[in-house]
């Protein structure tokens, strides 16, 4: 096999992306480029730490929101920055050069060449990273798999509100480079939330960055909050469109503006809008599904989706539709093939398989969070519906 020539592509890549490149063997600085004249590399205060990070991709992100990406590949790890969405202020600059311990006569110059560094959002920077990944490790990866973080995915679904059955669940652009998503792209994506297609806006993501909006702050964490918004906003008109209640969609919209602002974590946000775009779709399928039979079956699944909780009766839903009990049941029959006790159960049923899935809640608090009289009701039940009782349902799905 050709050997790699680690300063062709250092030198390449630090020139055509603007942006200060190191390459490490065996953590020792053997090579530097950078088409700025830098009076100090700021690397050397997080230089530490930067070399502790062995994925073969990964990013270091300062207390000042800028970054470094960095490629593992055998004895060698690639270190490409610091760069940032928007450009740093000149006292955060200033207060970096003191802790670099800088001239004073070099102060200016030094803020200068850290103004004159390529800006672009972290998620480009990435896609770069991944590309060198390939051709130096020959293995692909995607966006989804450096900020995608299993274990947040699994904290922000063990923390949704089961009265609103799964409830909690960028920051992009340069001057001179051309890195917003098209019109067509972005319209894809709300036409899969639209129709609810969560599987396909799934893959789409794995695949491609999130949509991009324009900068609307100079400031790099509110950049990111204020582009998580506009595109939570954009989402939940899509899912309005695919027939979900506006009452929910802004609901759920303003659920998770909220966590998003609760939060400093570049890559808690990140995961709380992939998991955002997915609820959103997943929900309008779930009305779409029942609603393709009949608007009762709509309005019937819209019921048990918000008194998940308790335990449902046909009285209570009659008396809700103001229908009798024997003539609900028998139109809903008619109407779904289905007895009306049979779609409740499936209902909560799979609303079960989704918790065992993804959370680590003992079967008692899944039976009273579902509204079952005990625990031996819901297993009785959902051995019924999925023919294995919910202890091997999980097993299954951890194996």
């Amino acid at each position: 096999m050709q050997s790699i020539d680690y300063d062709y592509i250092g030198t390449i890549t630090g020139s055509l992306f603007g942006i200060p490149t190191r390459i490490y063997k065996n953590n020792t600085l053997i090579f530097y480029h950078s088409t700025v004249n830098l009076v100090k590399d700021p690397v050397s205060i997080y230089q530490a730490d930067i070399l502790k990070i062995t994925d073969h991709v990964g990013y270091f992100m300062t207390a000042h929101f800028c970054y470094y990406g960095i490629v593992n590949s055998d004895n060698y790890k690639i270190v490409i920055g610091p760069t940032s969405q928007v450009p740093n202020s000149t006292p955060t600059l200033r207060d970096l050069a003191m802790q670099l311990d800088i001239p004073g006569d070099d102060i200016d110059d030094f803020i200068i060449a850290m103004q004159d560094i390529t800006h672009i959002p972290l998620e480009s920077l990435m896609q770069l990273l991944c590309l060198l990944n390939y051709i130096l490790n020959n293995e692909k990866c995607f966006l989804h798999d450096v900020f995608i973080d299993d274990a947040i995915q699994k904290q922000f679904i063990e923390s949704m509100n089961k009265h609103d059955a799964d409830m909690f669940f960028s920051d992009e652009t340069t001057q001179s480079i051309t890195l917003h998503n098209t019109y067509d792209f972005e319209q894809n994506v709300m036409n899969m939330v639209r129709k609810g297609d969560y599987m396909a806006l799934t893959g789409v993501i794995e695949k491609s960055t999130a949509l991009k909006i324009g900068t609307m702050s100079d400031n790099q964490l509110r950049q990111l909050k204020d582009t998580f918004i506009a595109t939570t906003t954009l989402v939940s008109r899509s899912a309005i469109h695919g027939g979900m209640n506006p009452d929910d969609a802004f609901t759920l919209s303003d659920s998770y503006i909220q966590k998003c602002e609760s939060s400093n974590d570049y890559s808690r946000i990140i995961n709380l809008r992939y998991r955002m775009l997915i609820d959103f779709a997943r929900r309008v399928n779930q009305l779409q599904e029942a609603g393709a039979k009949s608007q009762l079956v709509s309005d019937v699944a819209n019921y048990i989706d918000h008194h998940m909780s308790e335990t449902i009766t046909v009285e209570a839903m009659a008396k809700e539709f103001y229908m009798s009990r024997s003539y609900l049941s028998k139109r809903f029959k008619a109407e779904s093939n289905i007895t009306l006790t049979d779609f409740i159960l499936n209902r909560k049923t799979e609303e079960a398989k989704h918790l065992l899935r993804y959370t680590d809640k003992p079967l008692t608090a899944i039976s009273l969070d579902l509204g079952f009289s005990s625990p031996g009701h819901f297993s009785r039940v959902f051995r019924k519906y999925v023919s294995m009782s919910p202890s091997d349902y999980r097993k299954k799905y951890l194996n």
